[in-house]
């Protein structure tokens, strides 16, 4: 059962005050913001933000923009470069979406980046989401709150419609104001390059950092979103081999459920096969096999069955990549921002 919380008397606000519990707990809560409602959850634990997917019944895991009450509160998860503080401090609260490299002290989790070194940031002009960042504490990831592939929702109607019954509450803050979603905007190479056109126009930006970048790619559902992403650029060092059944010596096995024997390292992604569980744990598991495979002399990293239904799509895309071809070395890699 999903709760419909009210937040619009500032002398009662229960609502506001519940929903940022839940939040902190490690549930789902759609809120309102305003450009559209988004589906919230903790950004810095990974099984809230695996369940985002799940709900969504999202295919990919693709980076979701975290969401902050002011820019200082962001940027002390990301590195805020001049170009950014500019834009932060002209249009944020507002629709802008900034892409930066990840803070090494910040604690927006691998799950919510998609393993990628940038996360994607942005501060709300939305009063009451405002006030419900600042009683969570903490970066909220929050794609659109919708099944996905469905069109994003603006009120909390359209919530309940789409996702009853599938997340723990919605709290109700009236019509979103814009509409549609946040321009995205990446700072993290050279060039400033726009990902997704939204509340703010370019023209708007350009006239505050210069020229931009504007070839980006039509978001399609199963294609990358920013020119020349790479499969590669979710490889471990090590090769990755999905679906075996038995272990070879010098193997380094991520499992899932009862684990096979024989490996030289093993990390499980969970050993009941809940695949909420093993979303959480995928890209620390990537990591972990491959630093301690690499140091105990592995030759791969071999994976077991994963089912390929809810959350095992996703976890099985995400292996896809990192067992697909290596691309030559002089090949420029890139990121990969499909935000909702």
């Amino acid at each position: 059962m999903t709760d419909r919380l009210v937040s619009d008397d500032a002398e009662q606000p229960e609502g506001l005050i519940r929903a940022a519990e839940l939040l902190r707990d490690g549930r789902l809560v759609a809120f309102g913001t305003e450009t559209v409602y988004g589906l919230g959850a903790d950004a810095t634990n990974p099984l809230a933000v695996a369940r985002i997917f799940e709900a969504k019944n999202r295919p990919r895991f693709n980076p979701l923009i975290s969401h902050f009450p002011s820019a200082d509160a962001a940027f002390r998860h990301v590195v805020a470069t001049p170009l950014a503080r500019k834009l932060a401090e002209r249009f944020w609260p507002g629709p802008l979406t900034l892409v930066l490299k990840r803070r090494d002290d910040g604690e927006i989790c691998d799950l919510a980046a998609a393993g990628l070194p940038t996360a994607a940031v942005r501060v709300p002009a939305q009063d009451t989401a405002l006030a419900l960042l600042h009683a969570v504490g903490r970066p909220v990831a929050a794609p659109s709150a919708n099944p996905s592939g469905a069109v994003s929702p603006s009120n909390a109607e359209h919530v309940m419609e789409g996702l009853g019954g599938r997340i723990d509450a919605v709290l109700d803050t009236g019509p979103c104001a814009v509409g549609v979603e946040s321009t995205i905007l990446d700072l993290s190479g050279d060039t400033p390059r726009l990902l997704r056109p939204g509340g703010v126009t370019v023209e708007d930006i350009e006239a505050v950092i210069g020229p931009v970048d504007r070839h980006h790619e039509p978001q399609e559902p199963n294609a990358p979103v920013a020119p020349g992403m790479l499969t590669s650029h979710y490889a471990p060092g090590l090769p990755v081999v999905l679906d075996v059944q038995l272990v070879q010596p010098g193997d380094a096995l991520l499992a899932f459920g009862p684990p096979l024997s024989g490996a030289r390292v093993t990390w499980n992604l969970s050993e009941t096969g809940r695949l909420d569980e093993a979303a959480s744990r995928l890209f620390a598991g990537l990591r972990y096999l491959d630093q301690q495979g690499t140091q105990a002399g592995c030759r791969r990293i071999v994976v077991q069955p994963i089912p390929e239904t809810g959350l095992g799509l996703a976890i099985r895309d995400r292996l896809g990549r990192a067992a697909a071809p290596r691309p030559a070395p002089d090949v420029p890699s890139s990121q990969e921002h499909h935000v909702a």
